[in-house]
């Protein structure tokens, strides 16, 4: 949960708050004339994930403006990535995340920008602009919140955690059959309910205290998770591969992430882990 408090003197949230507040309109833009049935392009890529004119034109103005702002090199979901092994420290960007909710017209896509040092994440932001609102995980210090409508500023603090748990998963989360053998392992450990949203929002929701949990058994890249793992390992909380590793970020010739379970705090861990090796995965 979040509580009132002073806006931040951290320049590097100053830089950034203009940058993520003009893609957040861009974004809302977009997606109301997707909505609205105008002419919009759709491709589909090699995997056959979709990308828009939104995914581009998000990705544009945030790599032109990162640039005014920053020498360090960028790595983008829609950008090159073939010079990356070589970088200690740059930004690591999904520009539009959650394409497929933005196509089934569910306002739960995001912005995810990282500062990702050696092979960790050091600063985080996640914005929600169909909510007019974004989540800042500082150099130091707990998780900031930004309304934009009202450009207010709220600091995480603690709530505790009440029964009963509540794991976040993904909307197509309700057709693959490993999740509810998951949640099935976990109903023998603890009552819990169900939280489905797209894209990185989950994170967004473990700061609001909507998700306990959030276990993730199909594909993500690296810009799917650094910027919420960052956020929610500042509240104590983490995410960690099926051996409890935490992930760590450019150390592989894949951009592709493996099986993860993301949690508030080290008791949802205890019990997230706990039901995973229930199901021997």
């Amino acid at each position: 949960m979040f509580k009132t408090t002073t806006a931040p003197q951290d320049p590097m949230i100053l830089q950034l708050l203009p940058i993520v507040t003009q893609a957040c309109e861009i974004l809302r833009e977009e997606y109301q004339r997707y909505c609205s049935g105008a002419d919009f392009d759709i491709e589909h890529k090699s995997d056959d994930s979709p990308v828009t004119q939104a995914d581009f034109r998000s990705n544009h103005y945030i790599t032109q403006a990162l640039s005014q702002v920053s020498d360090l090199p960028l790595l983008s979901e829609e950008g090159l990535k073939s010079e990356r092994m070589q970088w200690q420290k740059f930004w690591l960007l999904d520009p539009l995340d959650g394409t497929k909710e933005f196509l089934h017209k569910r306002p739960e896509f995001t912005i995810n920008l990282s500062l990702v040092d050696g092979s960790n994440t050091t600063f985080a932001v996640l914005a929600i602009p169909g909510e007019y609102s974004a989540y800042f995980c500082p150099l130091k210090g707990q998780p900031l919140k930004y309304e934009m409508q009202t450009e207010s500023w709220f600091e995480y603090t603690e709530a505790k955690i009440e029964e009963p748990v509540q794991i976040g998963l993904s909307q197509s989360a309700r057709h693959k059959p490993e999740y509810g053998q998951y949640l099935e392992a976990l109903g023998h450990l603890c009552e819990y309910s169900t939280y489905h949203a797209g894209s990185a929002y989950k994170f967004c929701m473990m700061l609001e205290d909507k998700v306990d949990i959030y276990p993730r058994f199909h594909p993500t890249c690296e810009w799917d998770t650094s910027a919420g793992q960052c956020l929610i390992e500042r509240i104590g909380g983490g995410l960690v591969d099926s051996k409890g590793r935490p992930f760590i970020y450019n150390q592989r010739e894949t951009l592709l992430n493996g099986r993860f379970i993301a949690y508030k705090n080290n008791a949802m861990k205890q019990l997230a882990l706990k039901a995973l090796q229930q199901m021997n995965l």
